[in-house]
């Protein structure tokens, strides 16, 4: 606080509430003898000044009246001036009691020089933010402040709420911004004609065009952080229509407390045309198994881990341990959460979840209580090339996670599966099907395990809209599997905190499913990501359909006919109970065939692999057409590419279509 001696503005703002605090108790005076002071008063009014300067200006000082800048003043300063005003009144009434017991100073002189006080010194604090801001508002207005850009992109913004307002003050107090507001639109009728922070609003948004030109607006802002994927569509139609550029908010829950700026407008994506509502999380439950806790997560540099750890974060947990095969991705998301500074240890640990040693190590060492299991391969052309991979990486390393977990106590254990065990057609899916059943069929212990199965996640690694977005930049074509494919789609965010929401939930043995809402056809999707490059499809960006890849299905499923489905205490969490007839006596039998499969990914072979997950999930179907094809190595003799399980001198690396 010493640094404020040495502002001369300190002295400036010093120097005004003195003037004030003479006027306000002159006020009191005249006002106690009904606007004339009696000569008598005037000795008493000259013996108690400087004591009343004096104390208010202490007073002020330790309350922090002056730590605050005036131009910003806000309603916690004027809660500070009421504490610092009381306290000072108080102080002079105890002085006077405690010397001469009040004698010649009516204590009616006081309450009111301190109704003087506060409304004074409020109004001037209050005064200087409003020549602040007229300035502002003049130089935003006309351009003629000295920091301001050459020329400023008018703005029309969609939207009067909460994040309109908070867009717009940011705006005017931020003049370097380059951008002024032509107006604002709402469909609104109550809202028409009216004013929000100073900026018109109209209506409805259909008259876009109109005021677009009207306004001389050179681009649109959505600001509609929590509108439905259905109403985003037509109102981008409309601003397509209005040949305007337009960008967008991001939703609610992707904004840091509320706090709106010009940084965070950005191109409308395809996750805004999706429309998925906010989540709903019971804080307190999680905060209950996380806060305060060891916790571990395997896959930790993937899509999903490292969004788990974000998420984790606000719940205060005493360490995270970061487990991850890949250097690269492990030092990324450990650096992230070290700049974060928000979990006291983080222990990165670069290694494979199957390597059972090294998890037995970091357990005995970390003892973490709670995991979550994010570790998996997961792109299914790939895996269905490399089923061995599969097999080591998502079956047994999930089955050494469970394992470890019981082994060292762990209180909670939450293993990521996915809609595509739901009646496998691929390696992918069968793995996570068998990952579901070994967790299922484990005797109850200890340690409470669950899944959580659910679609695919916007922007994931390898997800489908990276690749039409780099396909889109580079002119096209865009290639699309088959017209009629759907799938389920949620958002990396979203799907995580309902992650942690199942922790909640699970009391062991369950797997949650999360609502996925409607499929969305992936045509659709990449027709909707071409036009919100600013192309139109067919005409500037060609769509190339290029038919169904091994192991592909046209259809997601998120539950298998006959598993018994029931809600939970959440609306977007169903939940598959415990099969009891799949538990306990089938254990070892599972085990058993495990460690067949494992000898067959051991050995390489592609047709013992499919043969084996077939065995331990019947309703898996295995694509056994002739397209998966060896490529020779460059030493081994010249011959047609045969399929893999009968050419031991090839090494898989491509898919190739039969003829």
């Amino acid at each position: 606080m010493i640094h404020q001696f040495r502002n001369p503005k300190f002295y400036l703002l010093v120097s005004i509430d003195a003037i004030l605090f003479v006027v306000s108790l002159l006020l009191a005076y005249s006002t106690r003898h009904l606007g004339s002071i009696p000569h008598v008063e005037v000795h008493n009014i000259l013996v108690i000044l400087p004591w009343v300067i004096g104390v208010k200006l202490v007073t002020f000082y330790v309350i922090g009246a002056y730590r605050g800048m005036w131009r910003y003043t806000s309603v916690a300063d004027g809660v500070c001036l009421l504490k610092a005003g009381t306290l000072a009144s108080l102080v002079l009434v105890c002085g006077l009691g405690f010397f001469n017991r009040g004698q010649g100073y009516p204590r009616s002189v006081f309450v009111a020089d301190a109704i003087f006080t506060l409304f004074f010194c409020g109004a001037a604090r209050a005064g200087i933010r409003a020549m602040f801001s007229a300035l502002h508002h003049f130089s935003w207005r006309t351009g003629l402040s000295t920091r301001a850009t050459p020329h400023r992109t008018r703005l029309l913004i969609i939207g009067a709420g909460n994040s309109t307002d908070k867009l717009i003050r940011e705006i005017k107090e931020n003049p370097s911004s380059g951008y002024c507001i032509a107006c604002c639109l709402d469909d609104d009728p109550a809202k028409h004609h009216r004013s929000l922070a100073g900026i018109s609003v109209y209506g409805p948004v259909d008259r876009l065009e109109y005021y677009a030109v009207k306004m001389k607006a050179d681009e649109v802002v959505i600001s509609m952080p929590s509108v439905s994927g259905k109403r985003m569509r037509a109102i981008i139609a409309i601003c397509e229509k209005s040949g305007l550029p337009f960008k967008t908010l991001p939703s609610l829950s992707s904004l840091i407390d509320g706090q709106v700026t010009i940084n965070d407008l950005r191109p409308v994506s395809f996750e805004d045309l999706l429309g998925r509502p906010q989540v709903s999380l019971d804080l307190v439950g999680i905060g209950h198994y996380l806060t305060g806790k060891t916790v571990a997560i395997t896959g930790v540099g993937g899509s999903i881990g490292s969004e788990i750890c974000r998420q984790i974060l606000p719940f205060k947990p005493a360490a995270l341990i970061l487990i991850d095969g890949s250097e690269f991705n492990l030092y990324q998301i450990d650096i992230e959460l070290r700049g974060a500074r928000q979990v006291s240890q983080l222990f990165p640990v670069l290694g494979r979840v199957q390597d059972r040693p090294l998890m037995e190590c970091v357990f005995s060492r970390h003892r973490p209580e709670v995991v979550f299991h994010a570790a998996a391969y997961k792109h299914v052309p790939m895996i269905e090339l490399n089923p061995w991979q599969a097999v080591t990486n998502n079956v047994l390393g999930t089955q050494v996670i469970m394992d470890i977990a019981e082994e060292f106590g762990v209180d909670r254990c939450v293993l990521i599966s996915s809609d595509k065990a739901v009646r496998p057609t691929n390696v992918m899916g069968a793995s996570k099907r068998i990952a579901e059943i070994l967790m299922q069929s484990r005797p109850p212990g200890r340690t409470c395990f669950m899944a959580v199965r659910f679609g695919n996640v916007l922007g994931s690694s390898g997800s489908v809209i990276p690749l039409f977005t780099r396909q889109i930049k580079d002119g096209g074509p865009v290639t699309v599997t088959d017209p009629e494919m759907t799938r389920y789609f949620m958002t990396i965010p979203e799907a995580c905190q309902l992650v942690l929401q199942t922790g909640v939930l699970g009391s062991g043995g369950e797997i949650f499913i999360l609502e996925m809402g409607t499929p969305v056809r992936i045509d659709d999707m990449a027709r909707d990501l071409i036009r919100l490059s600013g192309k139109e499809p067919g005409r500037d960006i060609e769509i190339v359909y290029t038919g169904l890849r091994p192991g592909e299905k046209l259809f997601e499923e998120l539950i298998t006919h006959g598993e018994g489905i029931v809600p939970t205490a959440h609306q977007k969490i169903l939940v598959l109970q415990r099969n009891g007839a799949a538990s306990g006596n089938r254990h070892a039998q599972h085990l058993a065939d495990l460690q067949q499969l494992l000898a067959d990914a051991d050995a390489h072979d592609v047709s013992r692999i499919k043969s084996s997950l077939q065995r331990i999930v019947p309703e898996y179907v295995p694509d056994h057409s002739p397209s998966v094809l060896c490529i020779p190595r460059a030493d081994a003799p010249h011959h047609a590419p045969a399929p893999c399980s009968d050419s031991p001198e090839g090494v898989i690396w491509e898919v190739a279509a039969a003829s």
